[in-house]
């Protein structure tokens, strides 16, 4: 088991909006998994749109203090959850928050979880509801941690010992996922299913059955994401739909409006609108180097 060296840089934009964050310098041990730590130390609150990303996100809240989770099906108190790659509606509120987060990409999702991705629907579920008591015990156990580098390092033990148990992502099915995340979602489901020797309605059927989305709406869902990354950062709706790929601005406007339920350009203003809010998974996250989960 590698030993985690976990930075919290005073510099961190986080650390300057009131939140204590702690990222393990380097990968964890299982490919596709990033996790970081969040503690509310100005007691600022959390509440925070659920948008979908092409990662499942999974929130293990520590101590005795739940979210607020708000949807379609009403109100819900969970101290920890997990939400699918398009979650719906969902806002989560949080006071005086200290969790661990993680996210998880549908390869490594498929045998942590233990259901897959396509199970979840587009909903959020309750991590008690996907791992019994192990999620009651894990969270004890996390919370009586005495650091961020004890915390994450037990964190990535779960995942190892979880995913020894578990099956794999048929790796056909895995390489397509590789293709259409290296493609920032530019690809065409017919090249999926040359590259991996199969005919495009089986991809399509296993695809969908591993992953949870098709591969056509897994590839919007990574180009949506891309152009969400590029609009929070202050990019022009113009230059967005250029540089992603899409046919115009309103080709932009319609994936963005099916899968945040909002215009491009209210999607940007939630990078602002949100005030003393850390850069969570809970809405996209800045682009980052190196290989994609």
């Amino acid at each position: 088991m590698r030993n985690y060296d976990v930075g919290s840089a005073p510099r961190d934009r986080d650390d300057e909006r009131g939140w204590e964050v702690a990222r393990p310098r380097g990968d964890a041990s299982l490919h596709g998994v990033r996790m970081a730590g969040f503690r509310d130390r100005a007691a600022a609150g959390l509440d925070k749109h659920v948008l979908p990303r092409p990662a499942v996100v999974i929130v293990i809240g520590l101590g005795d203090t739940p979210f607020t989770l708000e949807g379609a099906c009403g109100s819900r108190r969970l101290t920890g959850f997990a939400a699918s790659l398009v979650p719906g509606a969902t806002r989560v509120r949080g006071e005086r928050v200290e969790c661990v987060e993680m996210h998880v990409s549908p390869p490594a999702a498929y045998a942590l979880l233990g259901v897959s991705p396509q199970d979840l629907g587009s909903s959020v579920t309750g991590l008690d509801d996907l791992w019994g008591r192990h999620a009651l015990h894990l969270r004890e156990r996390l919370t009586a941690a005495p650091s961020w580098r004890d915390r994450l390092a037990l964190m990535d033990e779960f995942l190892v010992r979880r995913a020894a148990r578990a099956p794999s992502m048929a790796p056909e099915v895995a390489a397509a996922w590789g293709r259409i995340v290296a493609g920032r979602g530019r690809v065409r489901v017919e090249e999926l299913a040359a590259s991996c020797g199969w005919s495009r309605k089986r991809l399509w059927s296993r695809f969908t059955d591993q992953v949870g989305l098709t591969p056509k709406r897994a590839a919007m869902l990574v180009r949506f994401d891309v152009a969400v990354r590029a609009l929070r950062a202050g990019d022009g709706v113009t230059d967005v739909a250029l540089a992603c790929g899409y046919a115009d601005q309103s080709h932009l406007h319609r994936d963005v409006r099916a899968f945040a339920g909002c215009t491009p350009g209210a999607l940007a203003s939630l990078a602002t609108a949100g005030g003393r809010q850390p850069r969570a998974a809970l809405s996209p996250s800045p682009p980052t180097r190196g290989r994609p989960t």
